[in-house]
């Protein structure tokens, strides 16, 4: 789960935090949150246990920060794909596709963060709830973004529910997504993006 640094210092830095998040990630998603131990994540990171704490105070901090960098880069991924569409000149509905598609992309990128994520949405009790729904809200904004655009242009309908809408598109991505790698994995990631924007440009655009 890559995002670029500046510094070598920072870049170290970031470079071991990648190795932490990558181990911790794929631990809790083969055993869960509570069953992953500190000294498991520094082991599968290939460093000491020391060298974790130095860079989270806690395993929740971690998980924590796992959580805002996986659902960041998903965002950063759907907003690029909307501000190319606009540079090229393309419709709203266009940036929806290729949203969806980017979508696509960081899922079959990360499938075990994604697995994570979502099965965290679903629980109420964790110390990072209030982290979870932030930046679950940033990245269902950015769709808001491009939809209030399209009604705004006469390219969406202004009967549509911009809000509820939005969370559709994700949840629809992210469900379709793990769906396709657990149970369809012969099918490929252009099968799966055709198919879903079928359903954008039926059920959202209107057209036929």
């Amino acid at each position: 789960m890559e995002r670029s640094s500046t510094g070598t210092g920072g870049g170290r830095r970031q470079a071991t935090r990648q190795k932490l998040y990558e181990a911790a990630v794929t631990l809790i998603a083969e055993q869960g949150f509570s069953a992953t131990t500190v000294d498991e994540i520094a082991e599968r990171a290939g460093v000491a246990k020391g060298t974790v704490y130095y860079n989270f105070a806690s395993k929740n901090e971690l998980f924590e920060e796992l959580l805002r960098h996986g659902v960041g880069l998903l965002t950063a991924s759907l907003r690029d794909a909307a501000e190319e569409t606009e540079r090229r000149g393309g419709s709203r509905v266009e940036a929806l596709d290729a949203m969806i598609r980017a979508g696509l992309v960081f899922i079959d990128r990360y499938p075990a963060f994604t697995q994570l994520y979502v099965a965290e949405l679903w629980r109420t009790n964790r110390a990072w709830q209030s982290t979870l729904m932030v930046v679950r809200r940033e990245a269902v904004a950015v769709v808001e973004t491009v939809l209030r655009e399209g009604v705004e242009r006469g390219e969406l309908s202004a009967e549509i529910d911009v809000p509820l809408t939005a969370a559709a598109m994700v949840g629809m991505v992210l469900v379709a997504a793990l769906d396709w790698q657990s149970f369809q994995s012969e099918r490929s990631l252009d099968d799966v993006h055709s198919a879903l924007s079928l359903l954008l440009r039926g059920r959202v655009s209107g057209n036929r």
